[in-house]
């Protein structure tokens, strides 16, 4: 079955950087456009970083500059490096094929916070 396992996140102080691993299973990871998404507490899921099986690279507004997403296909491993970063950007990141509404991993916490 599919499984998408995140990775990474942490406390970290404001202008600190975290870079995000997730690792997919039960897929061909390599044909598929993969999702950096997150949710903070009382808000809804968003996507923050996309990137295409051909290497097509969208991000959210307000994280373009300083995350960069990026994949691994031989490893079948997606990654969000994120610098520079503020409290506004403290949530849950989750990883997902793009266009899935399912098959979600247990995310990863990232905290921004002095």
């Amino acid at each position: 079955q599919v499984q998408l396992v995140e990775s990474g996140g942490g406390l970290v102080q404001p202008g600190g950087s975290l870079r995000l691993s997730c690792a997919a299973s039960g897929i061909i990871f390599s044909i598929n456009g993969m999702g950096w998404y997150r949710q903070a507490p009382g808000k809804q899921r968003e996507l923050v970083a996309a990137i295409t099986s051909g290497g097509t690279i969208n991000y959210a507004h307000s994280v373009k500059g300083r995350f960069t997403i990026s994949r691994a296909n031989g490893e079948n491993t997606l990654y969000l490096q994120m610098n520079s970063l503020k409290p506004e950007v403290t949530a849950v990141y989750y990883c997902n094929v793009l266009g899935w509404k399912n098959n979600w991993g247990q995310g990863t916490q990232v905290t921004v916070s002095s």
